[in-house]
């Protein structure tokens, strides 16, 4: 992509971490809103904790301060991206709130943008939607320490978006990701 004055086009990096439930639809979000900014021309990493945790935090277990650890380690990933240009979109738990600020707090120093929002899906649509079937488990009490049932998920009290995913499509979701992005020059 080029500038009006023929100049190629320098993008404004920054993070978007998509805090929620486990189920809530962080990663379909974040893979739809990827999906959009790279036809747009934009440089977009998706950095999932999924795919994420197994090699940055491999050594770590679930006790709250190994996922604080985890969430600062990713942190420190987008934040690097970021600050060279990428969006970075980053759809992890983050189940407590002082891990989530002490992100946001080393974006601001470092002078990189960040964008908390929260995928306010209530438990009981997680568990109806089950996709790794973490519910399942807990119910029949194969697993311990899921997030938001029997361990503790500190919902953001003022993100920067909240979406309410239970009555939207995923479409109408990306759609207000985008417009989050450039109402705060992300875009």
């Amino acid at each position: 992509m080029t500038e009006p004055n023929g100049e190629p086009a320098v993008w404004q990096g920054g993070t978007v971490w998509l805090t929620g439930l486990p189920s809530a639809g962080k990663t379909t979000l974040a893979l739809g809103l990827a999906e959009r900014l790279r036809t747009e021309g934009h440089r977009v990493q998706v950095l999932d904790g999924d795919e994420v945790r197994p090699v940055l935090s491999a050594e770590l277990g679930f006790s709250k301060e190994d996922r604080d650890t985890n969430v600062r380690r990713i942190g420190y990933v987008a934040g690097l991206l970021a600050a060279h240009g990428v969006t970075v979109l980053v759809p992890v738990i983050a189940p407590y709130a002082v891990s989530r600020e002490a992100v946001r707090r080393r974006h601001a120093e470092d002078g990189v943008p960040y964008l908390e929002v929260h995928v306010a899906t209530g438990p009981e649509t997680c568990a109806d939607r089950d996709v790794k079937g973490l519910y399942a488990r807990q119910a029949a009490g194969g697993l311990r320490g899921l997030t938001g049932v029997d361990d503790p998920y500190e919902a953001p009290v003022d993100p920067d978006l909240r979406l309410a995913t239970e009555d939207r499509t995923v479409e109408e979701s990306v759609r207000d990701l985008r417009a989050l992005l450039t109402a705060r020059g992300l875009s």
